[in-house]
């Protein structure tokens, strides 16, 4: 629904400006001096004006980067934010982005469909990202929010529009359960060169350094299932025998449990173990304990300041962390004083 050509008049003569140049901010066009835009948006403001309603392109690109696949939890990001756009008749564009993470700035080429004259109005940033595509989102004057746990590299989150999970007070809840239960042998499987793990791995150490527990991790450089996989297989093989494995994700808890079954170790009698996002951990046998995030709110969320700031582009960076919720299942059991050692089937 368009606004009435009288109200775009009223802002016009509020800012002191054409109505063509209302008409070019309503629609983003980057070429705007930045004062006029900010004193166009101030008028609307004080009128009571939407001008996004205007805008040729109410479209917002849902941008996944470095992803093969758009797994459990990335989907149930997409839905939320996907949801949130249609309630304000807004539509959505998905868009898979690779790149190399650890490329120079300079060489980072955004997606076609963000350099084209009839751009996406702005974008939800999902996935993995370097800071790289932060910084040109910036120079194209493109509106867009972040799931901050996800970003590699240094970066100010002040400086912009993201959303956290609280992944390290659950990563450190998580550990304390084990300790609870009387697992001190407790091993981090993860990829620390990813921001998600690395954070994980954080809550991990502080829980284990506060109850006078060594960290221990076994790092693979893979993701997902094979991540957990492998990380089971070469942990058995160097000899260690944890009581407790915390994996990163479920994904990755998943290719634990097969490493388990394969070598004969049982789930939870000889190893307790854990994942982290609780996307699968009902469907595991036996159930996966894990830490829950909130990945459709998560997405609402992304989607809302995506909206706010292109409605209000002066309006302060805005940061929103999200709790995790502690979700117990079968596969962490309680042992005595003096933990049995697993035993590796021959």
């Amino acid at each position: 629904m368009k606004m009435p050509k009288t109200r775009l008049l009223d802002v016009a003569r509020h800012a002191k400006v054409s109505p063509a140049t209302v008409s070019r901010v309503a629609n983003g066009n980057p070429q705007v001096d930045g004062q006029i835009a900010a004193s166009v948006y101030a008028a609307a403001k004080a009128l009571g004006v939407d001008l996004t309603l205007n805008r040729k392109n109410r479209t917002i690109a849902f941008v996944l980067g470095n992803r093969d696949t758009v797994n459990e939890f990335q989907s149930k990001v997409l839905l939320g934010a996907e949801a949130y756009c249609a309630q304000h008749n807004w539509d959505m564009q998905f868009i898979s982005f690779r790149r190399d993470l650890n490329a120079p700035p300079t060489n980072l080429q955004l997606p076609h469909a963000l350099t084209k004259t009839n751009r996406p109005a702005g974008v939800i940033l999902s996935g993995t990202h370097s800071v790289s595509i932060l910084a040109a989102l910036r120079e194209k004057k493109i509106p867009f929010a972040v799931v901050g746990n996800n970003i590699v590299g240094v970066w100010r989150p002040e400086e912009c529009d993201c959303v956290y999970t609280d992944d390290i007070r659950g990563s450190a809840e998580l550990t304390r359960h084990f300790i609870a239960q009387g697992h001190t042998a407790i091993w981090y499987i993860g990829n620390l060169r990813l921001p998600w793990f690395a954070r994980c791995y954080k809550g991990y150490e502080e829980a284990m350094k506060e109850a006078g527990l060594a960290p221990k991790y076994k790092e693979i450089h893979s993701e997902d299932r094979e991540l957990g996989y492998l990380g089971v297989k070469s942990l058995l093989a160097s000899g260690e025998r944890p009581t407790a494995l915390f994996t990163g994700t479920d994904q990755a808890a998943s290719g634990a449990y097969q490493a388990l079954q394969e070598s004969g170790i049982r789930i939870p009698d000889d190893v307790s173990v854990a994942g982290f996002n609780d996307t699968i951990g009902d469907v595991l046998h036996p159930g996966l304990t894990s830490v829950r995030e909130f990945p459709r709110e998560l997405g609402t969320h992304l989607a809302e300041f995506t909206l706010r700031r292109i409605q209000e582009p002066n309006l302060a960076p805005q940061q929103l962390l999200l709790p995790t919720e502690l979700i117990r299942r079968e596969s962490v059991r309680r042992v005595a004083t003096a933990p049995a050692r697993a035993t590796q089937a021959r």
